[in-house]
């Protein structure tokens, strides 16, 4: 049982900032390339890989590479979450947009289509990890070439997987989800609630 209830969260994300917080956890952001970039995770899938096996890969070294930087700067010894976020579309990994013309053929794609949306967390204290894994299944309406246009606008769909942010504009765009709201958003809150509990943190 853990003596102090604080994690470390590796991941610069606002958005999983907020949904900790909405839960109430006490935690410090661990900037994983805080030393010389040898901290930082490699976001490529492997070869023949899952959507879903890379979100869980993706969330397991991510925790495992902040507890490497918790034992090299000699932190004091909280758990690490680690998470990913993956869209699929029909077998393809959709990742982050390099730029606007790569976010708009994105969105192309997803319009009127059904999509998949996996979020992996991950926590390491220690030599212990365990994971879960959150699939969503998102339906996007269609969209013309002027709304896609005016969304891109925005800039919203900078850094995001699949080029949209669900709690954002995006909302709008959504039909139908079958899954976890904040899965989506980048970090299932039952999910992580579990995680937690399980290393002794009360939820």
């Amino acid at each position: 049982m853990l003596v102090d209830k604080r994690i470390y969260l590796a991941s610069q994300s606002p958005r999983r900032r907020e949904l900790l917080k909405q839960i109430g956890i006490a935690f410090d952001v661990l900037p994983l390339r805080a030393v010389a970039g040898r901290m930082d995770v490699i976001e490529v899938p492997r070869a023949g890989e899952s959507a879903s096996d890379f979100a869980q890969r993706m969330a397991t070294e991510k925790a495992a590479c902040g507890w490497r930087a918790v034992e090299l700067r000699h932190l004091l010894r909280f758990p690490v979450l680690g998470a990913d976020t993956v869209v699929e579309l029909d077998g393809d990994i959709l990742g982050k947009p390099v730029d606007r013309q790569a976010a708009a053929a994105m969105l192309a794609r997803l319009s009127g289509c059904q999509h998949q949306v996996h979020t992996a967390v991950a926590m390491q204290h220690e030599d212990r990890v365990e994971m879960r894994l959150s699939s969503s299944q998102v339906r996007i309406a269609a969209l013309d070439a002027a709304a896609i246009a005016r969304y891109l606008e925005c800039g919203e769909y900078l850094g995001k997987a699949g080029a949209y942010a669900i709690q954002g504009r995006a909302g709008a765009f959504v039909e139908r989800i079958d899954g976890s709201y904040s899965g989506v958003m980048g970090l299932p809150l039952y999910d992580t609630a579990v995680l937690l509990r399980a290393f002794g943190l009360t939820v």
